[in-house]
């Protein structure tokens, strides 16, 4: 037995099939275009054939040849009627003035009618671009001759008026004309605003004259944007339209179909229906004129806003402001190519308008907090009661204020956190610190601050309701009352069953598991899916993805911004409050501590903001470093704070779950307070800086234990880099006393063999422990007065050039820097700095003698280190004994010979540049080779 469905569910079910026909008809035929396309482009045209006798190609096409002839003589004309009317106009009676002028104007504007017939266009619009400049001489002769006590802005305003509309008219009537409706269009703008200078009564303000202007430049660039017609091809019939009457739910033009049968209006979907524009140009040019206009309109209305001193005055800009808010809507509405612009612009509008009204009856400082409440406002309404189509511009406009606000309250957090830097003149000379407002060096206003403050919260509450909505997978679209810009036809939103499948089940909706999903446009018209574009639409539209998988980039953007946002409002309540000093260390500090905590556990912030672990780090850090300079106010708050966050970076450094650089970042920085914390201990003992400097070694020393007991642990080498830079400053503060430098020089070498015992650390490390005990011997040498240092290197040197000796037989690979080059160094370099301050001769002798020997065996051994530093010193040392004599030869020669020598060595040089660029590629592979 057959199911056979009633008369009117079976009627519905056919005609959502041939809709369904006509789209994919559509498709199939957007594809065979482009692979016609593509097929034409493939085929190469024929070679032309060769005719040497042929004319030359012409310079440039016939077309353009005559354009530009066209042009020039209109333009001849042009100038002729303008000299014929103010040079030889007074040459003729009235009568003939009026005749020549008339008779011409006539003619001009006669002839296109006749050119057009013949096809003749461009001579036309020649013709017609003269009349109506013929028109405007005509306009300006009969002020002169009959209307000479006019006043001349008033006269301009009714004439311009009545050219436009003539010029409106004469387009009209002759649609092949390319140059009446737009130089019409231009003209319309002239009226209002030259009524509105006229100042005479009943003339309107210049911003209320503008205003007026844009609303007929929009309503002509809506009336330009043409008729629809249906893209899915003949077979489905003329589309035409339809006026609803008011009982449905979408009252005014609807498209029909003549070809539909048995009383049925077959339908078409929006994508399938585009408008073909009635004048071409003309709607570009109009908008334009629209958006000239209409800018001057919201800039006067803007400034005379925020300029106003009471809400009764205000009351007048904010009434333009929202008139032009209305006139964007309503341009947005109807032209959905110019929705978001239009619709931005008259969410900007309306809040303007309504802060300003607002901004007026606060008090000072409060004026950025009423802006933003209105654009709170604005983004409740979009949610609940705007249409789809003005919901990208309108949230836009009030992301935009949210976005000013938030920049608006940047400098407090900046002065609150570096604020405390002005009180390092007064370190520990207080018993109970500054105030919240004391500590940031500049004085504020409180109200100001609240509002600040208060801004920050809102803005960040915002930004987690976005992120919240963005990520909620089951929120989805209400359509607001009169929301017909979605692609759904009106038959389809009143309930009609699906079409029944062949097996006579129903149709499963898109995107339901098992289900392919819907064909789309195939070839170059393929694309992405259409999604709302607005910020924040809170909840996906129905049947498009939902947000988490739609959105991520912007979920995790407002995420991250609203964590940013939220602890720098917290972190400012205590200057907007004025609190206590003790207060306001506990605040920063638990604040600090928050964003620890967020930076470390990434999962605890994963659904929200998945990238807030670098801001979250980010304020971590600079929350320590305002609150650790605030606590330097008070000694017992400077301990505190500086063993609290010492213990909690390091804490967080072992226990992060995060990027190994947020553990790394957190371990350096933990080192460093540790440093910090060091040197209040020696501040508060008295310490001198050379004293301190023992004090502080205690850092690197506790780091390499750390180290050798963390391993291959990520954190290692960048605590035992921080470590590295704590040990230079203990080295920088004992440069006042050297016995004192050569002790921590000595313990810094051996922190450092004993870093070396660590195979991974061994080559940089043991490097470093012979460098530093060098130059700890040498320190010591020089402070203790030693005249002559080479009766205690020479002890040093001796034994380490025979444990190079038997290194070098038991590994003659082994390198002669590893070999020989410690115990030479140990020797020659203080020797080396001993000679050039002593005045006697033996020494430099001696020390040259053993350096040329020391090169000429590093030469016959092929050994670097011999050659090296055998060669550096021996060149040093000649240099110390010539140079008396050089500066005396310098001295009795010409002083243009020395640059006259210079330049012919650069000659030399570079004549024969390549020869010396071999001969030290020759050098350096034979250092090379040496061990």
């Amino acid at each position: 037995m057959e199911n056979v469905p009633p008369p009117a569910e079976e009627l519905a079910i056919l005609d959502r099939e041939l809709v369904r026909l006509d789209a994919r008809r559509a498709q199939l035929l957007a594809r065979r275009a482009w692979l016609l396309t593509v097929v034409q482009q493939h085929v190469a045209p024929p070679p032309p054939a060769a005719r040497p006798f042929a004319a030359p190609p012409p310079d440039a096409a016939p077309r353009s040849v005559q354009n530009l002839l066209l042009t020039l003589g209109g333009i001849l004309l042009t100038i002729a009627a303008i000299a014929f009317t103010l040079v030889s106009w007074g040459h003729l009676g009235i009568g003939g003035r009026s005749a020549v002028l008339g008779a011409v104007t006539v003619a001009a504007l006669a002839a296109p009618v006749a050119l057009l017939r013949r096809k003749l266009a461009s001579t036309a619009e020649s013709l017609a671009g003269l009349g109506l400049v013929l028109m405007v001489l005509d306009a300006y002769a009969l002020h002169r001759v009959a209307l000479a006590e006019t006043g001349p802005l008033a006269y301009a305003a009714v004439a311009s008026a009545v050219l436009a509309a003539l010029w409106s008219a004469y387009g009209l009537s002759l649609e092949r004309l390319r140059i009446p409706l737009p130089v019409a269009v231009l003209t319309a703008q002239l009226p209002l605003p030259l009524w509105s200078l006229t100042a005479g009564p009943g003339a309107p303000p210049m911003e209320w004259a503008l205003l007026a202007t844009a609303s007929l430049d929009v309503a002509v660039a809506l009336w330009a944007r043409g008729r629809p017609v249906d893209q899915a091809g003949s077979g489905s019939g003329v589309m035409r339209l339809r006026i609803q009457g008011g009982g449905g739910r979408h009252g005014g033009a609807m498209p029909t179909d003549d070809n539909a049968g048995d009383g049925v209006a077959g339908r078409r979907k929006p994508s399938q229906i585009h408008r073909t524009p009635s004048k071409p140009g003309l709607r570009p040019f109009a908008a334009t004129c629209a958006a000239v206009t209409g800018g001057w309109a919201l800039l006067i209305g803007g400034a005379q806003s925020v300029t106003a001193d009471t809400p009764l005055d205000a009351l007048a800009p904010a009434g333009l402001l929202l008139a032009a808010a209305g006139v964007a809507l309503f341009a947005a509405w109807r032209s959905p190519p110019a929705s978001v612009p239009c619709s931005a612009v008259a969410g900007l509008a309306t809040i303007a308008a309504l802060g300003a009204v607002a901004r007026a009856g606060v008090p000072e400082g409060w004026s950025v907090l009423g802006y933003l409440l209105c654009s709170v406002g604005l983004l409740v309404l979009v949610r609940t009661a705007s249409p789809q189509r003005l919901r990208p511009g309108l949230t836009a406009a009030a992301g935009a204020v949210h976005a000013l606000a938030a920049l608006v309250t940047l400098p407090l957090v900046a002065l609150t956190l570096a604020g405390p830097l002005s009180t390092t003149d007064t370190i520990w000379s207080s018993a109970t610190g500054p105030t919240a407002r004391g500590a940031l060096g500049v004085p504020l206003p409180g109200p100001g601050l609240t509002a600040s403050l208060l801004v920050l919260l809102i803005v960040a509450a915002m930004l987690a309701t976005a992120s919240r909505w963005w990520l909620s997978p089951t929120a989805t679209r209400t359509p607001a009352p009169g929301d017909d810009s979605d692609e759904t036809t009106q038959h389809d939103r009143a309930g009609a069953p699906e079409a029944p499948t062949p097996a006579g089940h129903p149709t499963p909706a898109p995107g339901t598991p098992g289900t392919p999903p819907p064909a789309g446009p195939a070839g170059p018209t393929a694309g992405p899916p259409p999604t709302d574009a607005s910020w924040p639409a809170w909840g996906p539209t129905v049947g498009a993805p939902t947000a988490s998988a739609a959105r991520p980039d912007r979920r995790a953007a407002a995420g991250t911004g609203a964590i940013a946002l939220a602890w720098a409002g917290l972190f400012v309540v205590p200057p907007a409050l004025d609190l206590g000093y003790v207060a306001t260390l506990t605040l920063h500090v638990l604040l600090t501590a928050a964003a620890l905590a967020l930076a470390v556990r990434p999962a605890w912030t994963a659904r929200l903001a998945p990238a807030a672990v670098p801001v979250a780090l980010a304020c971590s850090l600079a929350g320590a470093g305002s609150v650790a300079v605030l606590a330097m106010a008070t000694r017992p708050a400077t301990f505190t704070v500086l063993g609290t966050l010492t213990a909690a970076l390091a804490a967080a450094a072992f226990t992060a779950r995060g990027p190994r650089a947020v553990q790394a970042v957190l371990a350096c920085t933990a080192t460093g307070f540790a440093t910090a914390l060091l040197g209040a201990v020696a501040a508060a003992a008295e310490l001198p800086p050379h004293r301190a400097a023992l004090l502080i070694l205690a850092v690197p020393a506790a780091v390499a234990l750390l180290a050798a007991r963390l391993g291959r642990h990520p954190v290692a080498l960048p605590m035992e880099l921080t470590g590295a830079a704590a040990g230079l400053v203990a080295v920088v503060l004992a440069t006042g006393d050297r016995p004192t430098l050569a002790l921590v020089l000595a313990l810094g070498a051996v922190i450092a063999a004993g870093t070396a015992v660590r195979a991974e650390r061994r080559p940089a490390a043991g490097y470093l422990a012979a460098v530093l005990f060098v130059l700890a011997t040498w320190v010591r040498l020089y402070a203790s007065d030693v005249t002559t240092p080479e009766a205690y290197t020479l002890l040093v040197t001796l034994p380490a050039l025979a444990v190079g000796v038997l290194r070098r037989r038991r590994d003659p690979g082994a390198s002669s820097w590893t070999a020989y080059g410690p115990g030479l160094a140990a020797t020659l370099l203080p020797s080396l700095v001993a000679a050039w301050g002593d005045d006697h001769w033996l020494r430099p002798l001696l020390l040259g003698l053993a350096a040329l020997a020391l090169t000429l065996t590093g030469a016959r051994l092929r050994l670097q280190a011999l050659l090296v530093l055998g060669g550096a010193v021996l060149a040093l040392d000649a240099l110390h004994e010539l140079a008396p004599y050089v500066v005396q030869v310098v001295g009795v020669l010409p002083r243009w010979l020395p640059p006259a020598l210079a330049g012919l060595l650069l000659l030399a040089v570079g004549a024969t540049y390549e020869q010396r660029l071999r001969d030290a590629r020759r050098l350096r592979d034979t250092l090379g080779r040496m061990r």
